[in-house]
C-alpha cells in the first residue's frame, strides 16, 4: 500500500503562492486580506516543513529560489482550479469583480463602444478595464482576462481567436466628391496618406508602401504624409477629412456602418496580426469570466457581419 505523504498546511502554501507571485509581502497581505506579518510568519514554517529555502531576503526586496521558481506554476494553477471548485460549490455566483487588460485603441474603438450590454446583461460582475500597450503577466497581476493583438502564440495561456482583419483604405465621405475624386487606387498620388507609426516590422499589411506595391501601385512616394503613435488619433483625423488610412476592419466597424467613414476602394488584404482572448490556464471555466467570453464571441460575430472580416 502506498504512504501518503503529509501535505503543508494549505494556508502556508497560499501565503507562499501569494508572495512568490507578488514578490513583495506587501502585496501579498494586501490580497489575502491578512498583515504582512502573518504573510512573513507562514513562510519560515513553510520552509522548515518542505526543507528547502523559497526565498532570498534582499535590501530591495524578495527574491524566488530556484526551488520556489519551481513550484509557483504549478501551484498558480492548483490554486486555480481550488478556486473555480469552491465557486461551484457556492453555485458558480457571478457576483465579484473581473480584470481585463486590452490594448488602448482597441478598448476605445471596440470594446468601449459596445460594453454597456454587457453591463446591462451582467450587472453583478464590477469589471475593471485596464488599458495597457505592455504585454501583463496575467498570472503574477491577477488578470482575469487578456485581448492581444499578435500572432496568437502564447505559451502558458489558454488562447482563442476572436477577431481577423481585413485592411483598407478608409477617408472621410467628403474626400469622395472633392476636386480629386477617388475612384480607383492611383488616385491616392493626389491625397494625404495618414501612417500609423507605431507599427511592428512583423505586420507589413498595415504600412502603405507594402499595401500599395501588393496592391499592383507603382510610380509614387508611398511613405509621404503625417505619422500618428497611437490608432485611435490616425483614425480621428482620417475622420476629420485630414486624409486617407490605412483601416482595420475590427477598429472600423462602427464608423463604416454610420457612414462616419466609408471605403473608397473593394480591395483590401488580411491582416498579419489578429485579436485573440487569452486567460490563465483552466480560468475560462470560472463563472464571471465564462460570461464574459460568451459576450465577446457574441459581439465579434456583429462585428464581422458588419465589416465582412473572419
Amino acid at each position: 500500500m502506498a504512504m501518503i505523504r503529509r501535505m503543508p498546511a494549505l494556508g502556508a502554501m497560499r501565503a507562499f503562492e501569494a508572495a512568490a507571485r507578488h514578490e513583495s509581502f506587501v502585496r501579498a497581505a494586501a490580497e489575502l486580506a491578512v498583515t504582512p506579518a502573518a504573510v512573513g510568519q507562514q513562510i519560515p514554517l513553510l520552509e522548515a516543513d518542505l526543507g528547502v529555502s523559497l526565498f532570498r531576503r534582499l535590501p530591495r526586496g524578495l527574491e524566488l529560489t530556484q526551488a520556489g521558481r519551481s513550484a509557483l506554476p504549478e501551484l498558480v494553477r492548483a490554486f486555480a482550479h481550488l478556486t473555480r471548485a469552491v465557486e461551484g460549490l457556492r453555485g458558480g455566483s457571478l457576483v465579484g469583480p473581473l480584470a481585463v487588460s486590452v490594448i488602448p485603441s482597441f478598448a476605445g474603438r471596440w470594446l468601449v463602444p459596445r460594453l454597456g450590454g454587457f453591463l446591462a446583461a451582467y450587472p453583478e460582475i464590477e469589471i475593471t478595464l485596464r488599458a495597457e500597450l505592455r504585454t501583463v503577466d496575467l498570472v503574477r497581476e491577477d488578470v482575469d482576462v487578456g485581448i492581444r493583438y499578435g500572432k496568437g502564440i502564447y505559451p502558458g495561456l489558454d488562447t482563442r481567436l476572436l477577431l481577423t482583419e481585413e485592411v483598407f483604405p478608409v477617408c472621410a465621405p467628403t474626400l469622395l466628391a472633392g476636386e480629386r475624386p477617388l475612384k480607383r487606387l492611383d488616385d491616392l498620388r493626389h491625397h494625404t496618406l495618414l501612417h500609423d507609426r507605431q507599427l511592428s516590422s512583423e505586420e507589413p499589411s498595415l504600412h502603405w508602401p507594402v499595401w500599395l506595391r501588393d496592391a499592383g501601385v507603382t510610380g509614387w512616394d508611398f511613405a509621404r504624409g503625417p505619422g500618428f503613435t497611437d490608432a485611435m488619433m490616425l483614425l480621428a483625423a482620417c475622420e476629420r477629412g485630414l486624409g486617407v488610412a490605412l483601416g482595420r476592419g475590427g477598429l472600423c466597424a462602427d464608423e463604416l456602418a454610420t457612414g462616419r467613414l466609408v471605403r473608397p476602394f473593394r480591395e483590401s488584404r488580411g491582416a498579419d496580426y489578429a485579436y485573440y482572448v487569452v486567460t490563465p490556464e483552466g480560468h475560462a471555466e470560472a463563472p464571471r469570466v465564462a460570461a464574459f467570453l460568451g459576450w465577446l464571441e457574441q459581439e465579434a460575430a456583429r462585428s464581422r457581419a458588419l465589416t465582412g472580416g473572419g
